[in-house]
């Protein structure tokens, strides 16, 4: 026959079909000679070839020479790499010769390139690889059948696109983050350049305008990816401002939402860009290009722009290729809309922390104190920790820290009321073990209105830490008790640090179980630590690691707090915290012998004169003489009560600090009760006195008894 067409002939291809049978097994036979065969192979829908032992080609069909567009006689006797040089020649050739060698058929191995056929655009094959033998079973050559499947290879990519796009937007909570990732997995599968630019008040959080956009929208560019080094410098880098000129593509779709596609920018069809000699040198910089816009939108809102450029090397889009673009954004949206969400909820939590926890910490000149705070990472919310530093009467301070559990406006709101109700607990002067049994009684009552006014039990408070600590500066001594809290650590003068053995305490909010308190003394010029869990805890390490860690950090005697507190912080985190932390550095500072004066006096009338006279040698050897009339009748005011109303000796004890403090103690649990005194009785006055001629006065209760004391403000005129 004749070959000289490679269509049929004596081939080996056509020689395997010899042996068929000529006749059935039902006596209906039928003779299928080599011409028969040969047409139904030149003509198969299924693209083939025969090649040489060499690789050269000997035979193909029809089919093959339209799904390659090379002619049939430029391809006999040539290599693939010669006819098809834009497909990959050398892989499907060491997929061939394997099977000359091994005479193991290789099925559907897909692979993917240009052709003669259509050069603007890339394909893909399945293809079948099997041997030829002869009779003799000498190797005559290799057969490959090859169909296209481009359709099912591009519907793969863009489901694997879609799922790509989908994971990577969705790990993040943060508006920017997503944006890039949406650029990120685009470039380099759809496109060679892709800027994705969102509206300011998103990127703040804040709630988009509701109805029609006014025109002129400022964006900010939010993600950008390149495929090439060599592409100009963008109009806008990442985090930079983003101006969409009037009535260009870009404003139209940010304003009405419908997609813009160009399958090739040139200069009448991007005749807007006059307006934008920027965005024009841009895109030179890309050549010949191909351009889509998309609104980046979720539930109805416009967020900003998608922008993809092509080179036209790559070939220009389509509308198959908007559709998956439109398709990749609107799940990207979905994403960042959430992110603004919760950035806008972030932000609210964080306002009203803030708000909640001390605006400034005043130091006290028996007590020096630097904090800080800082919020965990926004993906896990705010947290509910606090400080505070609390000044008690006696000249004494109580620092406080805090953590209540959860993340969220919730905890936030519940770290202020909890605030606020040990400010209230701490004006009644109860001792730390009591404080805290009161703040137990308080959250359960707040985990109780929560249950009660939540369809989710989740959603309540569930309970929270606390440490509270006064220091004495009379003393020397700080009495302690915890709930459930990292316990403090004490740096000495010399450096050494040791965390105070204290007892733990169950946390708040579960009810019944005592505190207790422990005390300690504090030498001169030591730093106390307090703090809270996310100082310590991280995902990394465990506990005693952290606190062995912040004891190394606290090791540095005689440095000022506010690097102290500095050096902490940069030891300790790597990053964000995990949680949120709270760090109370506190330096004692004792009063001096010559700030205060006490004196114990009996339980006898005829001592009040002795009394106001210690208390005229005193105030003129502080050189306060001129507080002499207010301090005077302040004193015999309190004295004369304590005789009154109690019984066994009595201590009077004067305090020179930033105020003139006056204490006096008796062994009485009687509760002094101020009252306004007819004109006809003949007492009744003293601590209605007392309280007009002090800057504040109160009671507070010790172990022997109480007392009661008043704070005059030096810098006041007498009240007379």
């Amino acid at each position: 026959m004749d070959t000289s067409d490679g269509r049929a002939g004596n081939d080996p291809l056509a020689a395997s079909f010899n042996d068929l049978g000529t006749e059935s097994d039902a006596g209906q036979g039928w003779e299928m000679d080599r011409s028969l065969v040969g047409q139904f192979l030149a003509r198969s829908p299924v693209g083939m070839a025969v090649m040489s032992p060499e690789l050269r080609y000997i035979w193909i069909n029809d089919a093959l020479e339209r799904l390659g567009g090379v002619p049939r006689e430029e391809r006999l006797g040539k290599r693939l790499g010669d006819v098809l040089p834009k497909l990959d020649a050398e892989q499907i050739e060491a997929t061939m010769r394997r099977v000359l060698e091994t005479g193991e058929p290789a099925v559907d191995i897909e692979y993917r390139g240009r052709t003669q056929a259509d050069p603007e655009r890339e394909h893909a094959y399945s293809t079948s690889f099997f041997r030829l033998d002869d009779t003799l079973g000498r190797v005559r050559g290799v057969c490959y059948m090859v169909i296209d499947v481009t359709d099912r290879w591009r519907a793969g990519s863009r489901l694997a696109l879609l799922n790509e796009v989908g994971a990577r937007t969705g790990k993040s909570l943060n508006v920017m983050h997503i944006a890039q990732a949406l650029a990120e997995s685009c470039v380099p599968h759809l496109a060679d350049f892709v800027a994705v630019d969102l509206l300011d008040p998103v990127l703040l959080g804040e709630a988009p305008r509701p109805g029609p956009l006014p025109s002129t929208q400022q964006l900010r560019r939010a993600g950008l990816r390149s495929a090439t080094s060599d592409l100009r410098e963008p109009i806008a880098e990442t985090g930079q401002s983003v101006v969409f000129p009037p009535s260009s593509p870009g404003e139209r779709c940010l304003l009405d939402g419908s997609s813009y596609l160009r399958p090739v920018l040139d200069d009448e069809a991007g005749g807007w860009l006059a307006a934008e000699p920027h965005r024009a040198e841009d895109n030179q910089g890309l050549g010949r290009c191909s351009l889509m816009l998309v609104r980046v939108g979720a539930r109805g809102n416009a967020l900003g722009v998608a922008t993809f450029v092509r080179r036209e090397s790559r070939g220009t889009f389509e509308q198959a290729d908007l559709l998956l673009a439109e398709d990749l954004v609107a799940r990207a949206a979905v994403n960042i809309d959430n992110a603004r969400q919760f950035t806008r909820e972030h932000n609210t939590a964080l306002a009203l922390q803030r708000f909640l926890l001390p605006q400034r910490v005043t130091t006290q000149s028996t007590l020096e104190v630097e904090s800080r705070y800082l919020p965990a990472a926004a993906s896990d919310g705010v947290g509910g920790d606090w400080f505070d530093v609390i000044r008690l009467s006696g000249a004494r301070v109580a620092l406080v820290v805090g953590d209540v559990v959860g993340h969220g406006i919730r905890a936030a709101a519940s770290m202020g009321r909890l605030r606020t109700a040990v400010r209230t607990l701490a004006d009644l002067d109860l001792p730390p073990e009591e404080l805290l049994a009161h703040l137990d009684d308080q959250l359960l009552g707040l985990i109780g209105e929560d249950v009660a006014h939540h369809d989710s039990p989740a959603s309540a408070v569930l309970g929270a830490t606390c440490l509270y600590a006064v220091y004495d500066p009379a003393t020397r001594r700080c009495t302690m008790a915890r709930a459930g809290h990292p316990p403090p650590a004490l740096v000495s003068p010399d450096g050494s640090v040791a965390f105070l053995d204290l007892p733990p305490g169950p946390p708040l909010g579960l009810g019944g179980l005592p505190f207790e308190s422990a005390d300690f003394e504090v030498a001169e010029g030591s730093v106390l630590a307090l703090y809270t869990n996310g100082l310590i805890e991280a995902r990394e390490r465990d506990v005693e690691v952290g606190m062995s860690r912040l004891g190394t950090a606290l090791a540095s005697p005689g440095r000022p707090l506010d690097e102290l507190c500095a050096s902490v912080l940069t030891h300790m985190l790597n990053g964000p915290p995990d949680d949120d932390v709270a760090l109370l550095l506190a330096r004692t500072h004792a009063l001096g012998s010559d700030q205060v004066a006490s004196w114990d006096l009996p339980s006898d009338p005829a001592v009040v004169a002795e009394a106001r006279a210690r208390t005229l040698r005193c105030l003129d050897a502080w050189g306060l003489s001129g507080l002499a009339s207010t301090m005077e009748l302040i004193v015999s005011e309190l004295v004369t009560n304590a005789i009154r109303y109690a019984s066994g000796p009595i201590r009077l004890r004067l305090i020179r600090q930033d105020v003139l403090i006056c204490e006096v103690f008796d062994t009485s649990n009687t509760s002094p009760r101020l009252r306004h005194a007819r004109t006809t009785d003949e007492g009744g006055r003293g601590l209605f006195l007392v309280a007009q001629l002090a800057k504040r006065w109160g009671t507070r209760y010790t172990a022997e008894g109480k007392i009661i004391w008043a704070e005059h403000d030096p810098s006041e005129a007498p009240m007379m």
